[in-house]
């Protein structure tokens, strides 16, 4: 009676985490680990794999991407690998990929064993990424979600991956500044940026008025690397340009994740603002405005082939010395900021300095071009993949 009662209380766990990860209780960034059971035992038949353990509240880090990762799969073959099903249906929905959801790090260990994948992508740090990173008959590249000149763009744990798919030199020169022990030139590619090869949006201008685009990063999980600017300047901005200016709000979807305050206060931006991008893409985000309000991120430079005006708020945390923040004008917490937009829209005396950043930020940014790079950097990966596994099982066979 003692071991049937026994056995009852695992099984009873079970049902109870499953009825927990199929409610509607499980907050979006906590992965449901909802297996699709009907993939297990099966082979991947793609090339390539793209593992994004993380939940709904991070997708964008991977939605920029979604356009470069349908052109590599008609080349060769993309699977999507995801620990939330939730996240999974969503990437499904929107990019059309095949997208799977493994709750273990075993299960995916049972189809790779069957597979002849050859690279795998990234485009975050996540430690989580490590149940992939174990598997040595794949290439691993880490593509990230953006370049910019934040401190957490220099991370020890590039080494981690075979290669860096970079945007510019500038990327390039950064790591090689700031990662102790690691050749940067031998293990980077440089592709530019194929994000900003999507076709520009038609414009929505308001006739009556300038729009300004403010779209500030979020608190960071790191305090030394705290750039937003919604504590410091939100509210400054929406007061000097309510009703002079059509404000358009691009809040960062982890505002409050780690700070409460922040939450409060992209709250309050969100009630005032003419208009709240949420579900806009950032393209079209970009074509409505006329000038950018924005943090130290990759927003920044997302936008520099705009040509149009850009203040960055001037965070109150140190930011590692770059020729771009050397070059953009800084908005003060003290600053007349209706003044400075007026000027800026009338003048935009950094306009000539910008322009000379945008290749060595993003690399060659004709359309079109960066997508190309990028594919044919996946493809050379595979090919050395394959040249290297060939060699390392024939060394196997033959013995030292």
């Amino acid at each position: 009676m003692a071991d049937s009662r026994a056995g009852i209380v695992p099984r009873l766990r079970q049902w109870a985490i499953g009825r927990l990860r199929r409610s509607r209780l499980l907050p979006v960034g906590m992965p449901d680990k909802r297996t699709d059971e009907h993939r297990l035992g099966r082979a991947f038949t793609q090339s390539v794999l793209v593992y994004f353990p993380n939940g709904a509240d991070a997708l964008y880090q991977l939605r920029p991407w979604f356009a470069a990762l349908k052109a590599l799969d008609a080349a060769h073959g993309v699977v999507a690998v995801f620990k939330d099903s939730r996240t999974a249906a969503a990437v499904r929905a929107e990019s059309g990929l095949d997208c799977v959801t493994l709750a273990r790090y075993g299960q995916l260990d049972e189809i790779l064993a069957l597979s002849d994948v050859k690279l795998a992508l990234y485009v975050n740090h996540d430690p989580i990424n490590f149940e992939c990173l174990r598997f040595t008959s794949l290439v691993h590249v880490y593509l990230g979600h953006g370049d910019s000149d934040k401190g957490v763009s220099v991370s020890n744990q590039v080494k981690a991956y075979d290669f860096c798919f970079l945007a510019g030199q500038a990327a390039l020169d950064r790591t090689s500044a700031g990662v102790m022990l690691y050749d940067a030139p031998a293990r980077s590619v440089l592709i530019g940026q194929p994000q900003l090869d999507a076709p520009a949006p038609v414009p929505q201008p308001d006739p009556s008025r300038p729009t300004v685009l403010y779209a500030p990063t979020w608190e960071a999980s790191q305090p030394s690397v705290s750039y937003g600017s919604l504590l410091t300047h939100g509210a400054a901005v929406l007061d000097a340009l309510a009703g002079t200016y059509r404000v358009v709000y691009r809040p960062h979807p982890l505002n409050g994740v780690i700070d409460p305050a922040y939450g409060e206060a992209d709250a309050a931006i969100r009630s005032r603002a003419d208009r709240v991008d949420t579900d806009v893409p950032l393209e079209q985000s970009f074509a409505d405005a006329d000038l950018l309000i924005t943090d130290v991120s990759a927003v920044t430079l997302n936008w520099l082939p705009s040509g149009k005006p850009v203040l960055v708020c001037r965070p109150r945390v140190p930011v590692p010395p770059s020729r771009l923040m050397d070059t953009l004008p800084l908005l003060d917490e003290d600053a007349d900021v209706a003044a400075l937009v007026a000027r800026h829209l009338a003048d935009d005396p950094s306009a000539a300095a910008r322009r000379d950043l945008i290749e060595y930020y993003l690399g060659d940014t004709r359309p079109g071009a960066a997508t190309e790079r990028f594919l044919q950097a996946c493809t050379d990966a595979m090919d050395l993949r394959d040249r290297a596994w060939a060699e390392h099982r024939e060394r196997g066979a033959t013995g030292p």
